[in-house]
């Protein structure tokens, strides 16, 4: 008898177990399922709080009258279990919330392309700043060669300006005693570069003054206009031409009064002779084929001998 009391008791035990095993499983699986419906409720109750009248009264049926209804027309049905029959609960939604509205299809692809589109647009960001830091390093680069190739030309023109200057013709005046009469002087023009040179223009002017000091700062003519040569005269690289001749007698003809030739014999006064010479570069471009020599002499009147030396300031010397 008391084995039969104890094989009884241990039965009941592992028929109460098992159905807490069941009830606790069915639990778990039941909050399970209705975490997305208690959040979907909630989502609808805040969504038909926010729009507009919302907060006017809805009339609607009494739970515990539908949940009976639904009770009746789906009677819950029993459940065999080992040794005893156990009633499954069931559980009813008096108000089920709407079901979320699905994604549209072109809600979808609108944010496809919205999203292809951000990423299109920041990598071509991307490209152009790195397109724009390499053309700024190409700038930098170009304008160092345009520096250097500035610089290579200027040298390039400066050799070739050199080679011209070398090669232009220079015409220099030097002064040479006649040799057919006493106290006379020629002034010579003299080529002494190496191309051929065209005379076009000459002129002369003599002024008597104290010293070189008191001429003009610049020579002065009484003609604007210099004098030219009836013929051209081309002089070949160490040709000469004389220009102009001087003697001791046309002294007299360049003193205003008997005082003035006294005083320039004794040399309180001296009589200077100066002029240029107008000449072409037959090899250079028509902008740089003028050019002018300057000259001026100095008359050394004496009692019975004269001369002529080069004299005067740079000014009156200078040749371009």
């Amino acid at each position: 008898m008391g084995r039969r009391s104890w094989d009884f008791r241990c039965v009941v035990w592992y028929i109460c177990a098992m159905g807490l095993k069941e009830l606790a499983r069915f639990a778990v699986i039941l909050a399970v399922a209705l975490t997305p419906v208690t959040i979907a409720a909630q989502l609808a109750s805040q969504r038909s709080a926010s729009r507009p009248g919302a907060n006017r009264p809805v009339s609607s049926a009494p739970a515990p009258a539908v949940a009976a209804q639904r009770e009746t027309a789906n009677p819950t049905p029993a459940i065999a279990g080992e040794g005893a029959q156990q009633l499954v609960p069931r559980v009813t939604v008096a108000n089920a919330p709407p079901a979320p509205a699905p994604w549209p299809l072109h809600e979808k692809i609108a944010w496809a392309a919205n999203l292809v589109l951000a990423v299109l647009g920041y990598a071509g960001i991307m490209m152009a700043l790195s397109l724009l830091k390499k053309i700024e390093r190409q700038a930098s680069y170009a304008e160092a060669a345009i520096d250097v190739a500035a610089t290579s030309a200027r040298a390039a023109y400066l050799n070739a300006q050199a080679v011209v200057n070398a090669e232009r013709p220079w015409i220099l005046i030097t002064v040479e005693p006649s040799r057919s009469a006493e106290n006379s002087f020629t002034i010579i023009a003299t080529n002494r570069g190496r191309s051929p040179a065209r005379i076009t223009a000459t002129a002369e002017q003599a002024i008597i003054a104290v010293d070189e000091r008191y001429l003009p700062f610049t020579p002065e003519y009484d003609r604007e206009e210099s004098k030219t040569p009836l013929v051209p005269i081309i002089l070949v690289p160490g040709e000469s031409t004389p220009i102009k001749p001087f003697s001791r007698e046309e002294v007299k003809a360049l003193c205003d009064s008997e005082e003035r030739f006294r005083r320039i014999e004794t040399w309180e006064e001296k009589l200077y002779l100066y002029g240029k010479v107008v000449y072409l570069d037959l090899i250079s471009t028509p902008e740089n084929q003028a050019h002018e020599s300057n000259w001026c002499c100095w008359y050394i009147h004496g009692r019975q001998n004269s001369g002529l030396v080069l004299a005067g300031p740079p000014a009156y010397n200078a040749h371009t």
